[in-house]
């Protein structure tokens, strides 16, 4: 069963004891856009306990604003009871919830492509904030005015950039105005949440579009004082110069390529990152320029190959060079010269494949590869050495991701 099929699942079950349920939000956006979606949303005028009745296994997660998570045939799907929320008092969690109609729901939800419902019964989109016309004009635009909906959940900012990123779409003028104008607001979001989104903008295929929305909005430099437009102009163009996937590690340190290391690592304590990736930035940062190096004696080589990071200290003094229209002569001359090296393993098998992290929960595609990436990085550090340590690390690795929705 797919997560798709779960929901509607859900929906016919809800629909039998005569409540109204449709799927709501991201899954809705990306079905007209025509792209895969790995989360189905349900939104429904049933109340908690009512749902919590219907199903036999749930999760009370967030009952309190009306969410309930179902548990059923190895899917977790979100069933939310339509509400209108009040009373943003930090800027991220409603004070009061009351339980609502579609519409009203839809109207305090962030974006208008975010706003719609569909109904997989009837093959119908409920679209009361014009969201269609918005994605017709390719467009993030924020249901109503967008101070009030800034104010109730000031990661929206970020969240618009992120959108933008990663769907291709413009932020509507008034919308980007408003962002500029509240910037400031988004340190009062925890420093872990600002990195989630940091994460999900840099790693995109659009990243260098995503940097440059980071500067126009205000927002890199409030959330990393002193990373001017100057120094952005130089990370757009080497973060352009990268290979389509990336980590999020390699992509940060892109970000403060013309930084020293000492300025970057202070900034980016803000987003409150793993040791493990604060190694892995840290590397990167303090080896830029070491590849170049003409006389590098076979010991180095073979100290730096067995690097965890080698590759994305490869990758990252490419996109340098290409962008500051240096040269990439000498790590031509270095690939030959590993290359001459002949078939040295120097890395050991990964603790777990793919299709062992795909039955832990991991989703295949490019979270998959980040995962694998980062658990074969603790690996080599020596922070997991046996199958059971690296099970316990992938599941809370998913558990913290989950916590963002693509």
């Amino acid at each position: 069963m797919t997560n798709r099929q779960a929901a509607i699942k859900i929906i016919r079950r809800l629909r039998r004891h005569g409540f109204e349920a449709l799927l709501a939000g991201g899954c809705v956006r990306d079905m007209l856009l025509r792209r895969p979606a790995t989360d189905y949303d349900i939104a429904t005028d049933a109340v908690p306990d009512d749902v919590i009745k219907l199903f036999r296994r749930t999760l009370k997660v967030g009952a309190k604003f009306g969410v309930v998570i179902v548990l059923l045939e190895g899917k977790q799907v979100e069933v939310a009871t339509f509400r209108t929320d009040t009373g943003y008092a930090d800027g991220r969690h409603p004070a009061k919830v009351k339980f609502a109609t579609a519409a009203e729901d839809a109207s305090r939800r962030d974006f208008t492509i975010n706003g719609m419902f569909y109904d997989p019964l009837t093959k119908k989109v409920i679209d009361s904030v014009n969201g269609r016309a918005d994605l017709k004009k390719r467009l993030i635009r924020t249901i109503g005015r967008p101070k009030e909906r800034f104010s109730e959940d000031y990661l929206r900012m970020l969240r618009a950039v992120r959108f933008s990123t990663q769907l291709g779409f413009a932020i509507e003028p008034k919308t980007l105005s408003a962002i500029r104008r509240h910037a400031n607001n988004i340190t009062k979001i925890s420093g872990e949440r600002i990195a989630m989104e940091l994460e999900a903008i840099l790693v995109s295929p659009n990243r260098s579009t995503g940097a440059s929305l980071l500067t126009k909005s205000n927002l890199a430099e409030t959330v990393f004082p002193g990373l001017d437009s100057k120094k952005i102009k130089l990370a757009v163009k080497v973060l352009n110069q990268l290979p389509k996937k990336v980590d999020f590690p390699l992509a940060l340190a892109c970000l403060f390529a013309g930084c020293t290391t000492e300025f970057a690592l202070d900034k980016c304590r803000v987003l409150k990152l793993s040791r493990n990736q604060t190694k892995h930035i840290k590397f990167l940062l303090a080896n830029r320029g070491k590849l170049l190096e003409d006389k590098m004696s076979l010991a180095e080589l073979n100290l730096t190959l067995a690097q965890p990071y080698f590759r994305d200290l490869y990758e990252m003094q490419r996109a340098i060079q290409k962008a500051q229209r240096k040269t990439i002569a000498p790590l031509t001359k270095l690939r030959r010269r590993i290359k001459a090296l002949g078939d040295i393993e120097l890395k050991p098998k990964p603790l777990l494949d793919g299709y062992e992290l795909i039955q832990l929960g991991a989703v295949p595609g490019p979270r998959l590869g980040q995962l694998a990436q980062e658990m074969y990085i603790a690996q080599l550090e020596g922070n997991l050495q046996t199958a059971a340590q690296a099970r316990q690390w992938v599941q809370e690795w998913l558990q913290r991701h989950r916590m963002i929705k693509e």
